[in-house]
């Protein structure tokens, strides 16, 4: 008989994260686990509170239900927490998992056989100069070619001087730069700040003014020399009329893919379809889940065989994470067969 239960884990960082949103200590995930006979599943649904579409205060009412429903099956339960991606992919991982062989390779792949590995980008979090300096020198010594920096929190002048002494000591076919402002920017400003910006030969800049402004970042993106990529913008975008509608109306260059905040894999697969019949690029980025979030979400985006950086290199932000395969040499995702998981959680 299949039962589910929930075990919630609060994730300790292992040195404040700062966001234009304010620093993050800790991110709590819930673990949606499954067992039917001898076989277990597992799923991760993590929030991020104050951006994720579903932190409202049903949250756990909404993990209960889900496990004293789970006799309904994955489809009919992933149909039914529209609101509530997390949950969706929580659910959607979890089912995966329990019929696979090993309930931890979702994707069976060249990556999960540790044949072939996934580029990232470095991210760097936002803090001082030096803070963010010293972040930058490392990510380069470790062999990092792609680097993201988080940008609207300290004043734009010192921003753009750690981008240029960058660009001083490698060229754009050297060290590719990605600036996410997390929609820090006035829309007054904008686009004279991206004009400065695109003297620096940046790949792209994430969302630059606050998302729900559909006409002013079309307007935007028209005229920007830079390449914009939308993130924020698709949380709580649910039905493909309006997928469509967004990519139609704004015409990105970009569009930035969070499963855990737009309906998992299948959220994540219907965007996917709408960007590339539009010409849009796409790249996925996980949102600072915990190794076994990780896991699914960078075996899904190996099956999609995108050639950008993608942003999945969150994994050694914690000190209380669950140990596993994953493991990030020289600027790329790797699953280390010889590596085993450490779970120590059971139903």
């Amino acid at each position: 008989m299949l039962t589910a239960t929930i075990k919630k884990h609060l994730l300790q960082f292992k040195q404040p994260a700062g966001t234009s949103r304010g620093v993050l200590q800790t991110k709590e995930v819930y673990y949606l686990m499954l067992g039917d006979g001898g076989r277990s599943g597992i799923g991760e649904c993590g929030l991020l509170r104050g951006l994720s579409v579903d932190d409202r205060p049903d949250y756990e009412e909404r993990l209960a239900w889900t496990c004293k429903n789970i006799q309904m099956g994955e489809q009919v339960l992933y149909d039914a927490l529209a609101e509530f991606p997390s949950i969706q992919i929580g659910v959607e991982t979890a089912f995966r998992s329990l019929a696979a062989q090993d309930p931890f390779q979702l994707f069976p792949s060249q990556f999960t056989r540790g044949h072939d590995s996934i580029p990232i980008n470095g991210l760097i979090w936002m803090g001082d100069r030096d803070f963010m300096n010293r972040q930058i020198k490392e990510k380069l010594k470790a062999g990092f070619t792609c680097i993201k920096m988080k940008i609207g929190a300290i004043d734009f002048e010192t921003e753009l001087d750690l981008l240029r002494s960058i660009r001083k000591e490698y060229s754009a076919s050297e060290i590719e730069l990605r600036v996410d402002a997390n929609g820090a920017f006035n829309n007054g400003e904008a686009l004279e700040k991206l004009e400065l910006l695109s003297q620096l030969q940046l790949h792209s800049i994430e969302q630059p003014i606050q998302p729900g402004q559909w006409q002013e970042m079309a307007e935007l993106c028209e005229r920007s020399p830079l390449p914009i990529a939308l993130d924020e913008e698709l949380i709580g975008v649910f039905s493909s009329e309006d997928k469509e509608r967004l990519i139609k109306t704004i015409q990105p260059q970009f569009i930035i893919l969070k499963p855990s905040f737009i309906g998992g894999f299948r959220g994540s697969d219907s965007w996917i379809e709408i960007a590339e019949n539009k010409d849009v690029g796409w790249w996925i980025t996980s949102a600072l889940e915990s190794n076994i979030g990780l896991n699914a979400i960078s075996q899904f985006t190996y099956t999609k065989n995108s050639k950008l950086p993608q942003g999945l290199g969150t994994g050694s932000l914690y000190s209380n994470n669950i140990e596993g395969p994953l493991v990030v040499r020289n600027g790329r995702l790797e699953y280390d067969t010889n590596r085993s998981w450490d779970f120590k959680f059971t139903i």
